[in-house]
């Protein structure tokens, strides 16, 4: 499959996946608003996602992937399997005890991962509960996530794109059996360890039509296990900043008053889907790719491949972030502000959102930056700058709550993001692995106009439908059509007229969208 193709499987299915998950968002706001039972339960869920996003798709994909490619491209399928049960073994070793640990000490790991949640308070004993459900989930999820790396390594991307939708259909199913819940929360946390074993169940049958099928093995520090788990660490933090700055703003909004953490819940959730459609399609993409011309030692391949991923990331992520800064209260509005989630709390997760959203470029950006270092199993590099950006976001964000409270945490994650993109860019560039293209230095300042331009048409539109916003469902969904589909019309347009994009380009991206996946 080619890159292209690659991407448009992929941001496809992401794409259906991040739609459910907005239904499933405008039921948690229907149904939980934002107070203490929702602040519990969204930190009950982010504590096996956190891992999920850091090891089991993050550090352990980025680590995997690689060597598993390499392993298929020098040694052949069989050697390949060999490997990746090795892995499952080690991985159901060291999980499993990790999971009865966390049930077993929860009310420990809740003062530290929320500090402002106070002992003996409902929303603390709330909270406990609901995460001894949810954190199952991330044996699940990690299984799920190494059989993801084998089919992606096997250029089959679709199964293990589509397993989130799975995922959000189970946490809709556990809303509507809210009224045979105690809590709202416990139908989020009853979901989420449903999902599990769903996801679970159909990646081992995507693995099993690949003519893979990952067998349980004794646990052995195998020289290959032990280059995973090496590569997996400081790759926890190269390639996760993005989830460990929502840990650190889950365990600083947990000291602000009630409703904080969700209003940077139901923010990130909208400034995470550019992330996941462009930022996930392209990595899963490229990550393979990269690796194969490392391993063959196709250097110029190698360059090309990461300017065409930067342009492409580019192209999108722009008239992401300006939509989110500039739209945040009429999309807030238009898709949370219903039952529980009143118009006021709509208003305060859009400033959010706005603060979120200077950073969409930049988280993009850093990914796929990364994934570079990855590609050629330096794993160390992009962790020294993560952490140095994290370190800052921290800093940053204890000093801006004195003056803005959430929205400081929100804006400080945003802007703290370039900070990493900048030191990436100066590392791969100094090593001649970073070339800013002819094309590339074409298109960026144009892609900036076009953007300009759609803020300014986003801007009187969102004005023009104030009424909509709060409307029935179908002035919102209309509405929003308008918006969304006027805003990229002109972007488009504007960056056609520029010459950044041509008649040719769009045909080929139809085309590769209506060609059938693998």
């Amino acid at each position: 499959m080619s890159f292209g193709r690659s991407v448009a499987t992929v941001g496809g299915l992401t794409l259906v996946s991040r739609i459910l998950g907005f239904i499933r968002d405008v039921m948690s706001a229907q149904i939980l608003g934002a107070g203490p039972v929702a602040d519990a339960a969204f930190v009950a869920f982010r504590l096996p996602n956190l891992f999920r996003r850091l090891f089991a798709e993050g550090a352990f994909s980025v680590a995997f992937v690689p060597l598993f490619s390499g392993t298929l491209e020098e040694d052949g399928q069989a050697k390949a399997a060999d490997f990746a049960e090795q892995a499952q073994a080690v991985m159901l070793l060291v999980l499993v005890p990790l999971t009865i640990l966390a049930i077993i000490f929860m009310p420990d790991i809740m003062i530290v991962l929320a500090p402002g949640f106070r002992p003996g308070t409902d929303r603390y004993d709330l909270a406990v509960t609901l995460s001894r459900i949810t954190f199952p989930y991330l044996v699940l999820i990690s299984l799920s996530a190494l059989q993801g790396g084998v089919l992606n390594a096997l250029d089959k991307y679709w199964a293990f794109a589509a397993a989130p939708i799975f995922f959000n259909l189970c946490l809709i199913l556990g809303f509507l059996l809210t009224p045979y819940m105690p809590t709202a929360g416990h139908s989020l946390a009853w979901g989420e360890a449903l999902a599990g074993v769903v996801q679970f169940i159909w990646m081992l049958h995507a693995c099993r039509r690949a003519g893979i099928l990952l067998r349980l093995r004794r646990p052995r520090l195998t020289p290959m296990v032990r280059r995973l788990f090496v590569l997996m660490g400081p790759a926890a933090l190269g390639g996760g900043a993005a989830q460990l700055n929502a840990c650190i703003d889950t365990v600083i909004g947990s000291v602000l008053p009630s409703g904080s953490i969700s209003y940077l819940y139901y923010a990130d959730r909208l400034n995470q889907l550019p992330l996941g459609v462009i930022g996930i399609a392209v990595g899963t993409a490229l990550t393979p790719l990269l690796s194969r011309h490392a391993k063959a030692g196709r250097l110029a391949e190698l360059k090309a491949s990461m300017a065409q991923a930067l342009e492409v990331s580019l192209l999108l992520a722009l008239p992401a972030a300006v939509a989110l800064i500039v739209a945040a209260r009429p999309i807030m509005e238009a898709l949370f502000a219903h039952g529980q989630f009143s118009g006021t709390d709509a208003t305060k997760a859009a400033i959010g959102l706005a603060a979120y959203s200077t950073g969409i470029p930049a988280y993009i950006l850093a990914k796929i930056l990364s994934v570079g270092f990855f590609a050629r199993q330096d794993t160390k590099t992009p962790v020294k700058y993560s952490t140095i950006a994290i370190v800052a976001n921290t800093c940053l964000s204890l000093s801006l709550i004195h003056w803005l409270g959430y929205v400081g945490i929100a804006l400080s994650t945003g802007l703290t993001a370039w900070l990493n993109v900048a030191l990436l860019v100066r590392r791969m560039r100094r090593d001649g692995l970073l070339e800013f293209t002819p094309r590339l230095r074409f298109a960026l300042p144009r892609l900036g106009l076009a953007a300009l331009a759609m803020a300014g048409a986003l801007y009187g539109i969102g004005h023009a439908l104030e009424a909509w916003w709060t409307g029935a469902t179908l002035l919102r969904v209309v509405g929003l059509t308008l918006l969304v589909g006027s805003g990229g019309a002109i972007y488009l347009g504007i960056a056609a007229i520029l010459g950044v994009l041509t008649r040719a380009e769009v045909l080929t991206v139809l085309r590769r969208r209506s060609a059938p996946t693998s």
